[in-house]
């Protein structure tokens, strides 16, 4: 006879894979589904829509839109790039950046969340528990826990996804995750937003926005300061050892 408690233990265990796998296969539909659905010319071609709208409705339009974009995060949906654009063309730099950054940060403690419930406090344990290179790693993000965390959110060359997922996996606080997110994304996401609030220039022109302006020295440097001074409290303890 099958004892209640391992029943319920069991499908306890199941649950908590659930959200996860949810959001996993949400993000293979949507990349299948709308990889051509959330694209630039589909913004152009809506642009005096979504204007005439915001203009009627502003409240509505900003709810929506920080919906829409939680939603494209916590699912990791196609079209992110076009979100942050869309954040700054229909509200500028200010409250655009905000509603961009603020949305974002809900839809990333999404998937932190699914993955520290799912997965994350038990390879926590399991890295306490070992040793050799795994528990060294562990105990180096632990130790400068917001340097690295904010280092994983001004670097352009690590995916959103992956720095979801990292901090749900060696047992980074839910306070912690959420203040480095909101404020690690704000100089990256500042710039794609004043991009978007030039939109209607560019859409005058009948051209296409220049992503890649993030790496360009003016503001690639100011952004490489900022990961300068993240580090410098991991160098200042390392030097002390030494």
């Amino acid at each position: 006879m099958t004892d209640p408690s391992k029943a319920d233990s069991s499908r306890g265990g199941i649950a908590r894979y659930l959200p996860l796998a949810a959001i996993v296969t949400v993000a293979a539909l949507g990349a299948f589904l709308l990889r051509d659905t959330l694209s630039f010319e589909t913004l152009a071609d809506n642009r005096e829509a979504l204007i005439a709208f915001r203009n009627d409705n502003y409240l509505l339009t900003a709810l929506a839109f920080v919906g829409v974009y939680v939603l494209i995060v916590a699912f990791s949906l196609p079209g992110a790039a076009i979100a942050t654009l869309t954040g700054g063309f229909l509200f500028g730099l200010f409250p655009g950046v905000l509603l961009n950054a603020g949305a974002a940060t809900v839809g990333a403690t999404i998937i932190f969340l699914a993955a520290k419930h799912g997965l994350g406090d038990r390879l926590a344990a399991r890295m306490d528990a070992s040793g050799g290179t795994v528990r060294k790693i562990k105990d180096g993000i632990r130790e400068d826990e917001t340097s690295y965390l904010l280092i994983m959110r001004l670097v352009p060359a690590v995916p959103f996804f992956v720095a979801n997922l990292v901090p749900a996996f060696v047992g980074v606080s839910l306070r912690k995750f959420v203040a480095t997110t909101f404020f690690g994304i704000l100089p990256g996401g500042a710039v794609y937003t004043w991009v978007g609030a030039g939109l209607g220039e560019v859409f005058a022109r009948g051209e296409t926005p220049d992503l890649g302006i993030v790496f360009e020295p003016h503001i690639l440097g100011p952004i490489l300061g900022l990961v300068a001074l993240a580090l410098l409290p991991i160098l200042i303890k390392r030097l002390r050892r030494g």
